[in-house]
């Protein structure tokens, strides 16, 4: 079995950049196994491995709940974090250049010590749990001054086998005209990078900012968990 940090390499980066460019977000093929995707998914059970529980409904956020993860991180999904933080900073700084904003370090490392000198040293990748009825309200993951503008969510579970209906929602807000909305399915194990807050697009009279925001359809049966990687850490 490949290692994670190679799987991320053989990744296509240029097509993923230009899917990002033209379409607003890029699916992967698989980056974990069906067992990987189950023990990430079984970690849930393990309350020691995470800072915080989140209940949606009691935030008005949606119906379903979340699960921040603690440091340590598991090691898979520091591991996907660092190789594809590494992947994704080019981009970053491309678009960053294109909006007008900070430039961000070329390794994860450098990058969390940036976040934690500015009060941002809370561990954000998350583990979503939704089930018949659930939902994730359009929202952005901003948890202070310091966001990186891209993350990647992984679907753990199994689509039409373990849960039906979920699909990842994007929505972008263009100036001067209506949110145009996309629905993102996944098979298990691939993963969705999207903008967590602006990106660039050109139009007739040079590059514009558009607004990004995210979330989940009602699941209509089963259980379905995902994997929320973010780059930035949380105040």
């Amino acid at each position: 079995m490949t290692s994670v940090a190679t799987r991320v390499a053989r990744l296509d980066w240029e097509a993923i950049a230009r899917d990002l460019d033209t379409c607003g977000f890029a699916v992967t093929p698989p980056l974990l196994t069906a067992v990987e995707c189950r023990q990430v998914a079984s970690l849930w059970e393990r309350r020691d491995r995470f800072r915080t529980h989140v209940d949606m409904a009691q935030h008005r956020f949606g119906v379903g709940e979340y699960r921040y993860f603690a440091e340590p991180l598991p090691p898979l999904v520091a591991a996907l974090r660092r190789h594809s933080y590494a992947r994704l900073a080019p981009l970053a700084n491309r678009w960053t250049a294109e909006l007008g904003g900070e430039r961000f370090p070329a390794d994860l490392a450098a990058f969390v010590a940036y976040c934690a000198a500015r009060g941002q040293r809370r561990p954000t990748p998350l583990l979503l749990r939704y089930t018949a009825g659930g939902y994730n309200c359009l929202h952005q993951d901003l948890y202070g001054a310091v966001a990186f503008p891209l993350q990647l969510t992984i679907l753990l579970s199994r689509p039409h086998v373990d849960f039906t209906g979920g699909e990842i929602l994007l929505v972008e807000q263009r100036p001067r005209a209506q949110s145009r909305g996309q629905a993102v399915v996944l098979a298990q194990g691939q993963a969705v990078i999207f903008p967590n807050r602006h990106r660039p697009v050109t139009g007739a009279r040079g590059t514009y900012r558009v607004t990004v925001r995210h979330g989940v359809s009602d699941v209509h049966s089963g259980e379905r968990r995902t994997l929320g990687v973010i780059f930035h850490d949380a105040e």
